[in-house]
């Protein structure tokens, strides 16, 4: 008969249990995390600008970085809510009051590129080659040809949204069956004008790496107007303590840094560069 000690077995029970414990505590994400969420545009994804620079990053800070694409006003949401750690995205002044409500402390420029307004090659608005988005919009208005909005409170549609205000075309009361309004990105509304001959505002990004173009072209760009500014800031971990700060802000600091700017630089798509860096410019 086997004797056994019981506060032997007492000891190798309380062992296995730790042992078990350890165990369970490798498949929890580590004190600091090692893996963010960032809430960002479809531009940046759609155009392959985080396919590029991401395994970058994370070859040299070993941080998972996982991207939640979608439009500027949602991407603000997602950060408002505490289910993203950083938000990359393109709309200044929503941004600004971002920080100004308490959602982040700082935000930082990242970089830019422009708006361009896509058309029909056949060109029914009498449009292209112009350089005056103001004039090109009235003249769509006028004209009542079709014309495509994002509608999704997304950087881009925050912008369209400005240019025609700023080409004094008052429809929110009555809009007219010329206006489409699809609550989707930039993709679908590029494939949507494709579909029906019409005109879309689009971040020069994604239009570049757009592939179905059919007859769509270039039809107004150049207009100062037409600027597209990025920034980035991490969601502020007093307002939502579980936010991975010290990952988040290292993503943050690698995107600003010589390396990170360099990287967004380098990203084309033949031949075109897609975006400039201008994190030295504070004000941008």
């Amino acid at each position: 008969m086997i004797r056994i000690d019981r506060r032997s077995l007492a000891a190798a029970v309380a062992a296995l249990v730790l042992t078990a414990a350890s165990a369970g505590a490798e498949e929890v994400k580590p004190a600091g995390g090692r893996s963010i969420v960032v809430a960002s545009t479809t531009s940046t994804q759609d155009s392959g600008l985080f396919s590029h620079i991401l395994p970058l990053f994370t070859a040299e800070t070993g941080i998972e970085v996982k991207v939640v694409a979608q439009g500027t006003g949602q991407a603000l949401d997602t950060g408002r809510r505490g289910d993203a750690d950083v938000v990359f995205v393109h709309a200044k002044a929503a941004e600004e009051k971002f920080v100004g409500v308490g959602f982040a402390k700082l935000r930082r420029p990242v970089m830019y590129n422009d708006f361009v307004l896509i058309g029909p090659k056949s060109d029914p608005a009498g449009v292209v080659g112009t350089r005056d988005i103001a004039a090109a919009l009235r003249a769509i208005r006028v004209k009542g040809v079709p014309f495509v909005s994002r509608g999704d409170r997304s950087g881009t549609h925050q912008a369209e949204l400005a240019l025609w205000k700023k080409a004094g075309v008052e429809f929110e009361a009555g809009k007219g069956s010329w206006y489409r309004e699809i609550g989707q990105g930039m993709g679908a509304a590029l494939n949507i004008a494709a579909s029906m001959d019409a005109y879309v505002l689009a971040d020069r990004g994604t239009w570049i790496s757009f592939k179905n173009r059919g007859d769509l072209t270039v039809a107004v760009e150049g207009d100062a107007a037409l600027f597209n500014q990025y920034g980035i800031m991490l969601v502020n971990p007093e307002k939502h303590p579980h936010v991975e700060a010290v990952a988040g802000q290292a993503f943050i600091d690698w995107v600003v840094s010589g390396r990170g700017q360099k990287a967004i630089g380098a990203y084309a798509i033949d031949g075109q560069q897609l975006f400039f860096p201008n994190a030295d410019q504070p004000g941008a």
